[in-house]
């Protein structure tokens, strides 16, 4: 499919893709307001070609449009990954980068320079920036754009009802704490120290 071949209806049926996806999403995570939420696109893939050869605005616009459908219910910060011309920068609200204390970098994506998902969230955000890295709480990747460098550990796959948007293939990961501590250690809190074997100290 071409850009020009992306209409009105694939932009809805898009923009509720993304939507379903990110609902799944932020209910497999438990997440939160303020919590930080990676989106990594290739609008290529969504319409079935080659990631980095045929970035659309159209599509741009709809999956943004999704992502913001369900962040204006959660209060989640959505940060919008570049593309490897910019090595992988996220744009993001400078509210969330002063926030979670992000380090800024002066570049302005354009599409043939951070990618057309990038490129349009910088000016559809109010105050955007462009930070170097994140470790969020969760994300969703369209097209295998591979988000996992800004995931914190320990990144938790989740498998969507929606396996695709538009063309692209869709993943999602939210990440929990590390469980540290071994055989003995207790994780619920309904659980009582009693209830771990052994001694310590």
């Amino acid at each position: 499919m071409s850009a020009a071949a992306f209409d009105h209806v694939q932009a809805k049926s898009v923009e509720q893709s993304v939507t379903t996806a990110l609902r799944e999403l932020v209910a497999a995570g438990g997440l939160k307001r303020g919590q930080l939420v990676v989106i990594g696109v290739s609008t290529s893939e969504v319409l079935g070609q080659r990631i980095g050869t045929s970035g659309t605005t159209s599509a741009a616009e709809a999956i943004f449009a999704g992502v913001e459908a369900v962040r204006g219910e959660i209060g989640f910060y959505p940060l919008f990954q570049c593309c490897e011309h910019l090595n992988r920068a996220l744009v993001v609200e400078r509210e969330a980068a002063d926030r979670y204390g992000l380090e800024e970098v002066a570049a302005v994506p354009v599409p043939k320079a951070g990618g057309s998902m990038a490129a349009h969230a910088y000016r559809a955000l109010p105050d955007a920036v462009l930070v170097e890295s994140v470790r969020a709480h969760a994300g969703i990747d369209i097209g295998d754009t591979f988000i996992g460098m800004h995931l914190r550990a320990v990144a938790v796959p989740v498998r969507p009802s929606v396996r695709t948007i538009g063309a692209a293939h869709l993943t999602m990961a939210f990440a929990r704490p590390k469980l540290i501590g071994g055989a003995r250690a207790v994780y619920e809190r309904e659980q009582t120290a009693e209830q771990a074997s052994g001694t310590c100290d």
